[in-house]
Order: structure tokens, then sequence, then C-alpha cells
């Protein structure tokens, strides 16, 4: 989602009853107040979240919403969807018609899941250059080996797209489960890097991104997220210090 930026003359003349010429006068007597500071001149940026008052009156006041979800299986994670119900389904919010969803999850993968009307902050969360990790539990059809550790984290080739995925952290946690840090949402592409072994996953689920945990979360629920976890700043991937935990 793209943030629209307007100069601060061109969004008064769309705005309101003035021209792009007027605000200079506006400007001078003191009549335009953005973020609560006196406007200092035409050229300042008007931003998809600032607060732009006029003699009073204000022209823009829209504010950023950062929700977290537990999406649970079953559930289309868009915004409309003509057969199945979705995740804007599960929210209520008064802005929520405003939301779009960052870094989807498949129909039947469950967990953590962001949305948001901030396109600047969905695109730092989403972009591989972030380096951002995403954590997911999987569970598998076949016995996992230490093989795999190694192999996920060289990459793997993914011929249809020509590309090696970049490397990934693989922890077992049993014979046949597993958390998975990747920085990249190819498509389908946990389910893929697992077929490379031939190997099923069975059920999937998203429980961080970067330092956004689902924790305490129930199935289904929604919440604001804090300003700590707005940063959302932590490193992507690590070596792990061993393959199999437990």
């Amino acid at each position: 989602m793209k943030s629209k930026t307007h100069r601060l003359d061109r969004f008064i003349s769309r705005n309101s009853d003035f021209s792009i010429s007027d605000t200079r006068l506006l400007i001078a007597q003191k009549r335009i107040v953005l973020d609560g500071q006196v406007a200092s001149s035409i050229q300042q940026k008007v931003a998809e979240f600032t607060r732009v008052v006029l003699d009073g009156q204000c022209l823009n006041d829209n504010k950023p919403v950062y929700i977290m979800l537990n999406k649970p299986r079953g559930v289309v994670s868009a915004t409309k969807d003509p057969k199945h119900a979705t995740v804007l389904d599960l929210i209520e919010h008064p802005q929520k018609s405003e939301l779009h969803i960052v870094g989807r999850l498949d129909f039947n993968t469950t967990g953590l899941l962001l949305l948001t009307n901030d396109g600047a902050w969905s695109r730092r969360i989403s972009l591989p250059e972030t380096k951002l990790a995403k954590t997911y539990e999987v569970t598998l059809s076949e016995p996992l080996s230490d093989e795999y550790v190694a192999v996920f984290r060289e990459g793997i080739y993914f011929a249809y797209e020509n590309i090696t995925t970049r490397p990934a952290c693989l922890e077992i946690l049993s014979d046949y489960t597993a958390r998975l840090s990747l920085v990249e949402g190819k498509y389908h592409q946990v389910k893929r890097m697992f077929g490379f072994f031939q190997n099923q996953v069975l059920a999937l689920h998203r429980v961080s991104v970067g330092s956004i945990f689902l924790e305490g979360l129930e199935v289904g629920q929604s919440r604001a997220l804090t300003i700590d976890e707005l940063g959302c700043q932590t490193p992507a991937w690590q070596p792990c210090s061993q393959g199999r935990l437990g």
C-alpha cells in the first residue's frame, strides 16, 4: 500500500475553499496548524496521518491503526471473499474498512496476522530487505532429520522462479515438529521447502513476526499492537546453535 504525501498548499486547495496562492497568506497569519505546530512553509509535507487544522477546523485527522489477530484455520486472508469468512469478519474496529493485511496466511494456516492502514509500516515489515524474521511452528507427515537443518540454512532452489531461498533457521522440536524462521514470503514457501524432502506439511502456525509474538491471544481474537511492538526490530536470522531441541 502506498502512502500519499501532498505539499501543504496543494492539500489546502483540495480540501478547503482557499486556492494554492492563498496558502502563503494563511501561513503568514498563522491560521494553519500541522500536528500541533503552526505551519511555516507552503512546501511542508502533509502525509496520510498528518493532522491539519485550518481556522480551527480539522481537515485531516486520520489515525494509524495496527492490529494483531490470531487467525483460525479456514478463514481467508482477504478483505472480501464471496465464499468464505475473511479475517476482517473477525475484527471489531471503527476503521476496519481501511485495513489491509501485512503478510497473508494461507486458508488453513493459523496464527499471527497483522493488519494496518499504514502503508509505509506494512512495507517495512514485508520487504525481505528489512530482514525481519517470521517464525512458524510446523507439523510434518514424515520424521525430520538433521539434514533438514543444513539444507534450510544453505537455501533451497525453486526451479519455477529460478531462485534460491534465503538462509532459514530450522529447529527440530520432535520427530514430526519443528520451528522455522525465515525472512521471505514466497508462494507456499514453507510447504515447498519441506516438499524438497517430499515431506508434507500437516499444520502450519505463525507464532511471531520480528518482536511481535502471538502469546496470550485466543484463536479468532485480535488486539491493538503496543508501542514497543510497533518498532518490531529484531535480528532476522542467526545460525541455529543446534538442530534438535530437547
